[in-house]
């Protein structure tokens, strides 16, 4: 699969740690920064491309870091088409996929540990949208709110 995967100083350590998971496990990534550890940048500057690329079919599924994953989560989800959550646990890293069609993971650098975030990215880009009835209405129900948005 291809992933995509972007953090700001707070999930630094965290992201280099699933880079390595993610290569080893043979996923394609693409690495949205930061490409170092600096303690003054900010997440918008490397989540919002990671979702532009998720939206636009350029990655398959996305991984967002920050420190505690809510601004990365906040951020992903302006973006029209993406769907991200934030996951601190097993269920709700499958739930997410097969009935939200969750398309970018977001995590806390300081808040997940790099066993528990294996778990849950492997977890997540391991499951696939139900295509069920009422999971289909329910997003076309979330879609109208993005397309109501736009047309104001």
């Amino acid at each position: 699969m291809r992933v995509g995967i972007a953090t700001d100083h707070g999930g630094f350590a965290l992201k280099e740690e699933l880079l390595a998971h993610l290569r080893e496990s043979g996923h394609e990534v693409i690495d949205f920064g930061a490409g170092q550890l600096n303690n003054g940048d900010d997440y918008p500057d490397f989540v919002t491309p990671l979702a532009q690329a998720v939206a636009a079919g350029a990655v398959n599924r996305g991984i967002a870091i920050c420190g505690s994953g809510v601004g990365a989560s906040v951020c992903a989800n302006k973006i029209p088409g993406v769907r991200a959550g934030l996951i601190h646990d097993h269920f709700s890293a499958r739930q997410g996929v097969e009935d939200d069609h969750m398309n970018i993971i977001c995590v806390g650098g300081r808040t997940v540990g790099p066993a528990v975030a294996q778990d849950l990215v492997d977890i997540f880009l391991a499951a696939e949208f139900s295509r069920a009835e009422r999971h289909l209405r329910r997003l076309g129900k979330v879609s109208a709110l993005e397309n109501h948005s736009k047309s104001q």
